[in-house]
């Protein structure tokens, strides 16, 4: 992992001094064996501090180790500055990154935004809330790129500081800005949050839901405001981040951890699966890459499918090599009223898979040969 830093601006816009809070910058943090992707990290602290440890280098760290470029914001405070010109700074560190992309190694069209509390507020602030971002008369190069990340993770955020009941001059409104162009968003707060309500992360849910905006909600029962990456609390991983596993598998799902241009995109998959012959009543195909930050692929057979599936390119595999994993959850499709058990066990099957574009998937598989659990 490499180091930099570098100052958003030579000299801040709407600056009201010259000391290191009034010069907001990024610490670049480079993957040693990157996959393209970069996220901006806002530490939070309720525009007041910084919690640039354990919300900000160590969050960084751990991006790193999945091959993701991290940016750790230092953006500027109140009371001085409000956090509109907070979000300035947000939005001028999206631009530099995008900017500086070939640099870096990075794709400019998979640059996201991770913020904590107020950082969480400011992520969003950066992500819907552009119509006004000028900063001066004269646009520099920087200033040309797009200031909106490609996607958005607040975590423990404030969304509506008005329906929070505190500070809403300063915590504007950003679940009444989702539209159908929002970027998709990975939600995640805490049931026992005494500073933040998990109401804040369920407002900003149902306005994504209702504009269609791809989105994913995490709400843990346990842990107060401020956990960071929350490590400590697998037993089985006490190195390991609850939701950070979660927000990686979403971000291989969702193909932020890939190049999906050109012959990278994925494909469309056809075929046909029979178990002794016949139709499954129900089950589940899982497409799993070998390569970690290709997306898994999933689709549902039932037995009104006659065998036959289509997996559409948008939500197909990418080109590779793959684990093909089949999951039989019942003989009969669609259920029936009697409340019968079909089966004695679910059953498994597993074989190995290249995934090309317009290849047919023919599987035929005996019972036999399953794996029960």
């Amino acid at each position: 992992m490499s180091k930099s830093t570098y100052r958003l601006w030579k000299e801040a816009p709407r600056r009201e001094g010259d000391g290191p809070e009034d010069s907001p910058q990024v610490t670049v943090h480079l993957a040693s064996e990157p996959n393209g992707c970069g996220v901006i990290v806002c530490p939070g602290g309720g525009y007041r501090t910084l919690a640039s440890d354990h919300e900000g280098l160590q969050v960084a760290q751990w991006f790193n180790q999945l091959g993701i470029h991290a940016f750790v914001l230092r953006y500027r405070l109140g009371p001085r500055y409000h956090s509109q010109v907070s979000k300035l700074d947000g939005q001028r560190a999206v631009r530099l990154v995008r900017h500086f992309a070939a640099r870096w190694g990075l794709d400019p069209e998979r640059v996201g935004m991770l913020g904590f509390s107020a950082g969480g507020h400011l992520a969003l602030a950066a992500a819907l809330d552009f119509h006004d971002t000028a900063t001066d008369n004269s646009q520099d190069e920087i200033d040309k790129q797009d200031c909106r990340p490609n996607f958005v993770v607040p975590v423990y955020a404030v969304t509506n500081g008005e329906k929070r009941g505190r500070k809403a001059d300063e915590y504007l409104s950003m679940d009444t800005l989702v539209t159908a162009d929002s970027p998709p968003t990975f939600i995640v707060h805490n049931h026992q949050d005494s500073v933040v309500p998990a109401s804040q992360a369920t407002l900003l849910y149902d306005a994504l839901l209702t504009a269609g905006v791809p989105a994913e909600l995490h709400i843990f029962n346990f842990g107060d405001h401020g956990l960071g990456l929350n490590r400590g609390a697998d037993p089985v991983d006490m190195k390991a981040s609850p939701w950070g596993e979660l927000l990686r598998h979403w971000m291989q799902r969702t193909g932020f951890l890939f190049e999906r241009s050109g012959e990278s995109g994925r494909c469309e998959v056809k075929g046909e699966v029979l178990l002794d012959g016949v139709p499954i009543g129900l089950g589940w195909l899982t497409w799993v890459p070998d390569d970690r930050n290709l997306p898994v692929a999933r689709t549902r057979l039932t037995a009104a499918g006659f065998g036959r599936f289509r997996l559409e390119a948008p939500n197909g595999p990418v080109s590779g090599a793959y684990r093909l994993l089949l999951h039989v959850v019942s003989a009969v499709y669609p259920a029936t009223a009697t409340g019968d058990y079909t089966m004695q066990q679910a059953l498994m099957f597993e074989t190995r898979v290249e995934v090309a574009s317009g290849s047919w998937l023919q599987w035929h598989l005996n019972s036999a040969d399953s794996i029960a659990f």
